[in-house]
């Protein structure tokens, strides 16, 4: 299958109500391009349920990073932010999307042509994607949730939230058996 045809496919078994199929994957399917695939939907959804709290999730509202008093998470992208900073939630959703977008565009990291071999350090770049994304999760449930409750969007956070979980916890099983079956 090819990219589009993955898409295709975990859009028609994300219909059918069953998130065990969405995560699977398919027989005979590259494991790379399948996280790649569904690293694109990941951002596309975090980026759009982010987007419906973009007017209350501000630098006023919200001046650090946080998934509660314990869980302040800081900005590094290894470029040009080498040591973590503390930065508002706004900025670090904007650094973060920002961030990944320019992983996703680049085709040394997410080759774009069919056949075009997957870097070494791909599953490593998808890890850092999720646990980032993971961030904004956190951090939309534990500030925003009675905003999401408001907007009545917490069935859809609620279902993209499980599948991104139910995706990274097989994803990194089927990552481990892979690199010691061998």
């Amino acid at each position: 299958m090819q990219g589009v045809q993955l898409k295709k496919h975990i859009d028609a078994t994300l219909g059918n109500g069953n998130l065990r199929d969405a995560v699977r994957l398919p027989p005979g399917e590259d494991l790379n391009e399948w996280l790649a695939v569904n690293t694109i939907d990941f951002f596309n959804q975090v980026n759009i349920l982010y987007g419906t709290l973009m007017e209350f999730c501000t630098p006023s509202t919200c001046p650090t990073m946080t998934a509660g008093s314990k869980f302040e998470y800081r900005w590094a992208d290894g470029v040009q932010i080498k040591k973590p900073i503390e930065v508002s939630a706004p900025k670090y959703v904007e650094y973060l999307m920002d961030w990944i977008e320019i992983q996703l565009d680049d085709e040394s990291i997410f080759p774009q042509k069919l056949g075009t071999p997957f870097p070494q350090n791909f599953r490593d770049v998808v890890k850092t994607i999720f646990k980032r994304l993971f961030r904004v999760y956190a951090h939309i449930y534990h500030t925003h949730f009675q905003k999401i409750v408001s907007l009545k969007e917490e069935a859809h956070l609620n279902t993209c939230f499980k599948h991104f979980t139910l995706f990274t916890c097989v994803s990194c099983i089927l990552i481990y058996v892979l690199a010691y079956s061998t």
